[in-house]
């Protein structure tokens, strides 16, 4: 890992996935699933996870939006988008809420974290590397 990147990742409040990102952690993760059906496996899990409060699902526009409450407070969106059929691309966006413009690597950890428990519901394929 480059200073940059380090210096990104542990100065920063705020993570995303995408394709081709320099942490292979990071991008963007496709799972063997429809939309429609990740939105039905993915709502009570996050709805019922410690520390989780759903602040808005659109099922239409692929996002599912909540507050994670587990430690810091942290500001979640998962965009669900389905690229082909049975292959559902999951990005997540977190961002530290804190007093400083920094968090150290949480929201970077969270979304490791978060893939984590989504892999216990979906069927993972795996990055588009």
């Amino acid at each position: 890992m480059s200073f940059r990147n380090w210096f990104n990742k542990n100065f920063n409040n705020h993570s995303e996935t995408r394709d081709k990102h320099w942490d292979p952690a990071l991008q963007t993760h496709y799972f063997k699933t429809t939309k429609d059906k990740a939105f039905d496996k993915l709502e009570p899990l996050f709805r019922n996870m410690k520390g989780c409060e759903i602040v808005g699902i659109s099922k239409d526009h692929g996002e599912m939006s909540f507050n994670y409450k587990a430690g810091r407070k942290v500001f979640v969106i998962l965009t669900i988008i389905m690229v082909k059929p049975y292959r559902t691309a999951i990005d997540i966006s977190a961002t530290t809420e804190s007093a400083v413009p920094f968090d150290l690597g949480y929201s970077h950890k969270l979304i490791t974290k978060l893939y984590d428990e989504i892999k216990k519901e979906l069927d993972y394929i795996g990055t588009n590397e």
